[in-house]
């Protein structure tokens, strides 16, 4: 007898290789799930602008990124793109006629909210896409839709935001393989795992909204099943152990005996930067 129904989740035909060059952009689940990567020493970049919770401020921050020459990429080595999609509401300025990314506790009168349709949404993420491919072709992307609910706009209007969404990730699919094959885009089920796999609010922190960190765990180690190299899996085998010693706090950090643990982990730590240049 089975008591919850299991994600199918296919594995990736690319991997992500140890401390690979990443960029996660998106809604509050990209801060949590990117702040992972970051932990494993992945050289990831997470929404360095702030929270970007609809595909217009996501492509805004790729801009942004764009004009400063600030990609966290290289041209001569594979990397990887995370969007992870919030909602397709937006809010524009009503002086500029701008999508703004953040109103900034301005006052609601300034602005007009709007729903974005499948296709803005769509045409959005193809020239964030595109904006990256330009100058880092071999630069793979996964699309995810945020599990967190909008409270806001009532729970109905929410699913049909998110409802949106996963229309968009699917024509965004289809397009790349139509018109721009040379570039991996991959959906990845965040929403269907937490909605699935871990309905149960034990999975959600006490606001009832975001998930646990139980949860953004699980959705992490789904993600490593689909997307990690046995190369990366061998080399975080190898970090646990270094992480966990250094985040550790010493009761007595004079003593003699954490001295020699400290420099024993270290020494392990430089043996690993040299198979890992990457390693910082």
């Amino acid at each position: 007898m089975e008591f919850r129904t299991i994600v199918d989740i296919p594995e990736s035909q690319w991997k992500i290789e140890p401390c690979e060059r990443m960029l996660f952009v998106g809604s509050c689940f990209a801060d949590n799930i990117g702040r992972r990567f970051v932990d494993e020493k992945f050289r990831a970049v997470v929404n360095p602008f702030g929270v970007m919770y609809n595909p217009a401020s996501i492509l805004h921050t790729v801009e942004r990124l764009a004009t400063a020459d600030d990609l966290p990429f290289n041209a001569e080595e594979a990397g990887t793109a995370v969007f992870t999609l919030g909602t397709n509401h937006v809010y524009i300025l009503k002086e500029t006629g701008e999508i703004v990314d953040n109103c900034q506790k301005r006052p609601q009168r300034l602005f007009q909210e709007k729903e974005l349709s499948v296709s803005e949404c769509a045409d959005y993420l193809l020239q964030a896409i595109d904006l990256i491919t330009k100058f880092f072709p071999l630069v793979r992307f996964i699309i995810t839709v945020s599990p967190i609910r909008y409270r806001k706009y009532g729970y109905h209007q929410s699913q049909l935001s998110k409802a949106t969404l996963l229309l968009t990730t699917q024509l965004l699919i289809d397009r790349m393989a139509a018109e721009r094959p040379d570039v991996s885009v991959t959906y990845f089920p965040s929403y269907e795992i937490v909605n699935d796999e871990l309905r149960d609010y034990r999975f959600y922190k006490p606001d009832m909204l975001h998930p646990s960190d139980q949860a953004v765990e699980y959705i992490y180690d789904r993600m490593a099943d689909a997307f990690f190299s046995d190369t990366t899996r061998h080399f975080l085998n190898e970090w646990k152990p270094i992480r966990e010693a250094l985040h550790h706090r010493p009761f007595n950090p004079d003593s003699e005996e954490y001295k020699a643990f400290l420099a024993k982990t270290m020494e392990k730590y430089e043996s690993l930067k040299l198979r890992f240049p990457g390693l910082s």
